[in-house]
This record gives structure tokens, sequence and C-alpha cells, in this order.
């Protein structure tokens, strides 16, 4: 059976432990054709006010539509879940942990564009989603590319985010195939998925803007004090501070 590739996002009633999908969209990249699946769900969870102002969903929006479980879109997902298709995000572990929520349980090779993009674009300013639609232009292609498969392009909409999300991962194989001219690019985007990125400069707190060279050389005391006392250390600040200094 021919490999497919979900390039999926979601819209939330919020960022919570108790939020929940209320829009999931995905394009489903076969060998031939792209199915596109793009719905909107219900949910007893109320959409915080925070959440309207990103994607523009008002609780009018979703009154009287099934929950995400109950939905096409949802149903089609779970039978394209085994380990032979790719499920390509930008920031995976908040999409997959919020469509674990509603009893998902991913089985495809993830392919994260956020951490494949810090990987390979590390001097960016940011690495966010809409930031790489203006850097790269991709604004300039994505009306012809939505126009082919009927889909309106909004920011923040989950559909309209996908469709950015294909043309950036085109830049990002090309990246990687000139980066890694030896490797299976789709593959590599996977390893890259799960392998730690050295971070290079703080980007927060005291030492914000100096590299993790200079801190360690000046105040490796302080790195060891954020080792030790700071429970919510990202990993990668973690595995990069302990590669500079050496643990």
């Amino acid at each position: 059976m021919a490999k497919k590739y979900v390039i999926l996002d979601t819209e939330t009633t919020g960022t919570g432990e108790n939020d929940r999908v209320i829009q999931l969209g995905y394009l489903v990249l076969g060998a031939k054709e792209i199915e596109v699946q793009n719905e909107f769900c219900s949910s007893d969870t109320p959409i915080s006010f925070g959440a309207m102002e990103v994607h523009g969903i008002t609780p009018e929006m979703i009154e009287g539509k099934p929950t995400c479980q109950d939905t096409t879109a949802y149903k089609r997902l779970q039978e394209l879940n085994s380990d032979d298709n790719y499920m390509i995000i930008h920031n995976a572990p908040f999409d997959l942990g919020m469509l674990q929520k509603e009893g998902f349980n991913n089985q495809m090779k993830v392919i994260d564009t956020l951490r494949v993009a810090k990987h390979v674009l590390p001097d960016e300013d940011a690495h966010r989603l809409q930031y790489f639609r203006y850097k790269f232009e991709l604004y300039k292609e994505e009306q012809k590319e939505a126009d082919a498969l009927g889909i309106v392009v909004k920011a923040h909409d989950a559909i309209g985010d996908v469709l950015i999300l294909k043309l950036l991962l085109s830049k990002l194989r090309s990246i990687v195939e000139s980066e890694f001219p030896h490797a299976n690019p789709v593959e590599k985007m996977v390893d890259l998925t799960s392998t730690p990125i050295l971070v290079k400069t703080f980007r927060f707190g005291k030492h914000k803007g100096k590299t993790l060279q200079e801190v360690a050389a000046s105040d490796a005391g302080y790195m060891r004090w954020m080792l030790s006392s700071m429970d919510n250390l990202d990993e990668d600040l973690r595995y990069s501070i302990n590669t500079v200094l050496g643990a």
C-alpha cells in the first residue's frame, strides 16, 4: 500500500489541560490525489476569549456540530493511523496531545516542522508558521494551491494553516536535501524531529542574548542552578547546557 502523508492542524478551545479540539483540518497526500478533510466540532468546554482572538471560532460556529470523535475527519484519521504513514505538524506535541484527549493515539511516523526548522534554520528570529509564511514568501503561492484544492486561506484557521504547512514542508525538504545530501529527506526529517536541538543563545533571563559558551565561561554556577532548580526547563536547553558544561 502506498505511503500517505497527513499534514494536520487543530484549533482548540484554549491551551490548558481541559481544553479540547473544535476544528480538525488536514490534507492527505497520496500517490496521485490530495484528500482534504476539514470539520468544526462541538465541545462541552467553552472557547476562551484568547483562543477566539487567535482563530476567530465563536460558540455559534460550533453549535450543533458533532463532537470531534464523531466527525468524518476524525474517523478517517483513525483509518490512516498506521506506521506506514507520516504525520506532519508544526509543533506536534500540542496537536497530538489535544488529539489524545479525543482518544487518538498516533501510530504514524511524525515530522514536526517546528523542530526540523530549528535544526536547519537555527539563526532565525522565530520559528512560527506565520513567520515562515512571510520569510519564504509562501503567501505568494498559497492562493494558487488553495484554489486547486477548494480551500479558503485564513491565518490561524486549521485548514488554512495546513496549506501553509504544505508549502513550508517543501522548503524544509529542499534545505534538508542540501544539508544531508546522502540521506532520504523524509526519513531525515523524522530523525531530526526526535533529535535534541543544540541551543546556542539564551533567549530569556539575565543572560539573554549571550551564547551558552560565554555564560559557561563566566557564570557556570547559574547554569548548574538552572539544571537543578528549574523543573520546567525546556528539554533542548537542558541538553544544550549539559553539552556546554561537558556533563
